[in-house]
C-alpha cells in the first residue's frame, strides 16, 4: 500500500491515520470530495468496527470489476468492494475500498458490524462472485439459483443477442422447478420444535398486498408469525448493466423505471452525479424547474401510497379519490414535459425545454385546490378508527434500528429522526426554499403514513415558492458537455450542428473519475455511484435505492404478529419492486 498523505482535511480520516497508521491507507481524490480510502482486507473489519459508533449507517456496499478499466487507481486489482458509510448527525460520509484478485476474491463479512450488509454482500457475490467469509447465508439474491456466471462482471454479455437463444426442454424445466422447491431449512427455518409443528406459507410473489412480484416465506405457529423471510429478484432487469452499455445521455429514460412512481426525480440523482464529474454548473431557472417537477412527483408517489395504504387495511374509497388527484397532477406534468409517469425530462446540464405558456395557471389551480382535498382525506382515512386499530403500534422500530438497517426518508423520520437531505445537506437549489420536515415518534405503520401525508403539504409549499419565484434565464447550461446543446444554436454554424449530432448519437465524453450524489427521493435516499473511464459510457453504474434495505428489515418488525399485521406493515413501507430489484 502506498504512503497516504498525513492529513486530509477530514477529521474522521485523520482519526483513522492516528489510530491505524497513515501507511495503512491510500487516499483517492474524487470529484464529489467524499473521503475515499483504500485498505487491505485484513484490516477491513477492525477499521469498520472503529468507524461504527461514528457512522451508524452502512448506506451502500457494492462491487466493481476493475479488469478492463484503463484509468483505475493504483491500489485497484481485479475486483473492488466499496463501503459507503453515512453519519446523519454530522452530515458526513466516508468511502472505504478493498481490492482483491480474481483468484482469491474473498472479503470478510461486515454483517456483524451492520446487519443490513447481509443483502448487499449477497448481491455483490451474486453479481461479481466476490465471497464474504463468515456470511450467514451467502446465496443468490437477484438472479435465479440456477444462473451461471456473475452478471455484472465485464466478461458477462450485456445483451440477450450476445447469448445463445433461450430454450427450455422438459429436462431443463424439471431442473428449474426443483431449484425453486421450497425447503425451510435452506431459509434458516425449522420445521418443528418439541412442542409445535410449524406451518409454512408463501405470501406472493403474486399477491395484491405485496405491490408487485415479491415473495415472503412465512413460518407460522397457527396465525402467529415466527419468521418472515423476504425473497426478491422477480423484477430484476439488469438496470446497472444497462447503465454500462448506454451512453451517458441515453441512460436517462432507464432511470425513470427504477422507482417507477418517482418519475423525473430518478433522473435528478443521475444527472447531478454526471454534472459533478463533468464540472457543469446548472442555471438557476433549470434548478427551480427541476425542484418543482421533483416535488410534483413526490406528491404523485405519496398519493399512490396514501390510497393503497388505506386499501390494504380494508378501506376502498380513498384510492379512487387520490388517483383522481394524481390524474390532475399528471395533466400538469404532461403539459410541461409531454410525458406522464416516465417523462425522462431532465438533461445533463438542465432540462429538455423551457416551461410552456400557461404553466403557472395550471400549477396554481392545483396547489390551491389540494389542501382542502387533503383535509377531506384526513377525516376519511387517517382519522378512521379502524385504520388506526390496524396500524398504530404495528411494525414499530426505533431510530437506532432504522439506522442499522439502512432505513432512510419518511420511514426514518417516522421514528423521530430529524434528517432530510433537502434541508440538512441541500442540493440543486433546495437551500433557497422554506419548508418543514414532518416527523413521527413511534416508528410504527401509522406514523410512516402520517409523515408521508404531511410531506404532501410541504411539497405543495415548495411548489408554490417555485411558482412565485421562478427565475428568468436559460433552462440548460452552455457547457460543452451538456446534452444536447440548445437546438437553436445548431442553425448558426456547422461546428455546433456536428457537436449536437455527436452529443445525441454518441453522448458526451465524461472525464475519468468517480462520484456519487445522494438525493432525498420519494422513499428515501437514492444515490448513483458512477465511474467514468474517460469514455462515452459509464464504466460502472451503481444504483443505491431506498426500497432495497426497507424490505430486508421485514423479519425484524413482523415476528410475533399476525398475518393481517404483516399486510399493514408491507403497506406502510412504501416500496416499489423495480426500486428493489433494479
Amino acid at each position: 500500500m502506498q504512503q497516504a498523505q498525513v492529513t486530509s482535511g477530514s477529521e474522521t480520516v485523520d482519526d483513522l491515520f492516528n489510530r491505524f497508521g497513515a501507511q495503512l491507507f491510500e487516499v483517492q481524490p474524487t470529484p464529489d470530495n467524499t473521503p475515499t480510502l483504500w485498505l487491505e482486507r485484513g484490516q477491513l473489519l477492525p477499521v469498520l468496527e472503529h468507524l461504527r459508533p461514528r457512522f451508524p449507517m452502512l448506506l451502500d456496499l457494492f462491487g466493481v470489476d476493475e479488469r478492463l478499466r484503463e484509468h483505475k487507481p493504483a491500489s485497484a486489482a481485479d475486483f473492488t468492494v466499496v463501503y459507503h458509510l453515512l453519519n446523519l448527525d454530522d452530515r458526513e460520509e466516508i468511502r472505504l475500498k478493498v481490492s482483491v484478485e480474481a483468484t482469491d476474491a474473498i472479503v470478510p463479512s461486515a454483517v456483524g458490524v451492520w446487519p443490513n450488509a447481509n443483502w448487499y454482500e449477497r448481491e455483490t457475490w451474486d453479481m461479481f462472485g466476490v465471497e464474504f467469509s463468515g456470511h450467514p447465508n451467502l446465496q443468490r439474491i437477484l438472479l435465479p439459483p440456477t444462473w451461471e456466471g456473475h452478471a455484472l462482471r465485464k466478461d458477462h454479455p450485456a445483451r440477450a443477442t450476445e447469448m445463445e437463444p433461450f430454450s427450455l426442454d422438459e429436462e431443463k424445466q424439471a431442473a428449474e422447478q426443483e431449484a425453486l422447491l421450497f425447503k425451510p431449512e435452506e431459509w434458516g427455518m425449522a420445521r418443528a420444535t418439541e412442542d409445535t409443528e410449524f406451518m409454512f406459507l408463501n405470501l406472493g410473489p403474486n399477491h395484491p398486498s405485496v405491490h408487485g412480484v415479491f415473495r415472503i416465506a412465512l413460518q407460522l405457529d397457527g396465525e402467529v408469525i415466527i419468521d418472515a423471510v423476504p425473497d426478491i429478484g422477480y423484477h430484476h432487469r439488469g438496470a446497472e448493466k444497462m447503465g454500462e452499455r448506454q451512453s451517458w445521455h441515453s441512460f436517462i429514460p432507464y432511470t425513470d423505471r427504477i422507482d417507477y412512481l418517482g418519475g423525473v426525480m430518478n433522473n435528478l440523482a443521475y444527472v447531478m452525479t454526471v454534472e459533478q464529474m463533468a464540472g457543469i454548473q446548472v442555471p438557476d431557472r433549470a434548478k427551480v424547474i427541476r425542484i418543482m417537477l421533483s416535488e410534483f412527483f413526490r406528491i404523485s408517489s405519496h398519493l399512490v401510497f396514501y390510497g393503497t395504504f388505506a386499501q390494504d387495511v380494508g378501506q376502498m374509497s380513498p384510492v379512487f379519490y387520490m388517483f383522481a388527484d394524481r390524474e390532475r397532477l399528471f395533466g400538469i406534468i404532461e403539459a410541461i414535459t409531454g410525458g406522464r409517469m416516465h417523462p425522462a425530462w431532465f438533461r445533463i446540464g438542465g432540462v429538455a425545454q423551457d416551461l410552456p405558456q400557461g404553466w403557472d395557471r395550471m400549477v396554481r389551480e392545483f396547489i390551491d385546490a389540494m389542501p382542502a382535498r387533503l383535509d377531506h382525506y384526513q377525516k376519511m382515512a387517517m382519522d378512521n378508527s379502524i385504520l388506526k386499530q390496524r396500524t398504530v403500534d404495528i411494525g414499530s422500530y426505533n431510530t437506532r434500528e432504522a439506522l442499522e438497517w439502512g432505513i432512510t426518508g419518511p420511514s426514518l423520520r417516522a421514528t423521530g429522526m430529524d434528517f432530510d437531505l433537502r434541508r440538512d445537506r441541500p442540493y440543486g437549489g433546495y437551500d433557497q426554499f422554506d419548508f418543514e420536515v414532518p416527523l413521527g415518534s413511534k416508528g410504527d405503520s401509522y406514523d410512516r403514513a402520517v409523515v408521508r401525508v404531511e410531506e404532501i403539504r410541504q411539497s405543495l409549499r415548495i411548489i408554490r415558492q417555485c411558482l412565485d419565484n421562478m427565475p428568468e434565464g436559460p433552462y440548460k447550461s452552455e457547457h460543452r458537455l451538456a446534452t444536447p446543446p440548445p437546438k437553436d444554436r445548431t442553425l448558426q454554424d456547422i461546428e455546433t450542428l456536428i457537436h449536437h449530432f455527436l452529443s445525441v448519437s454518441w453522448g458526451p465524453v465524461i472525464p475519468a473519475g468517480e462520484a456519487s450524489f445522494p438525493i432525498e427521493a420519494t422513499k428515501g435516499i437514492n444515490n448513483y455511484h458512477l465511474i467514468s473511464d474517460g469514455g462515452t459510457t459509464s464504466y460502472r453504474t451503481r444504483i443505491r435505492t431506498p426500497s432495497f434495505p426497507a424490505l430486508q428489515q421485514i423479519p425484524l418488525i413482523s415476528r410475533g404478529l399476525l398475518i393481517p399485521d404483516l399486510i399493514a406493515i408491507i403497506a406502510s413501507i412504501d416500496f416499489v419492486m423495480a426500486d428493489v430489484d433494479r
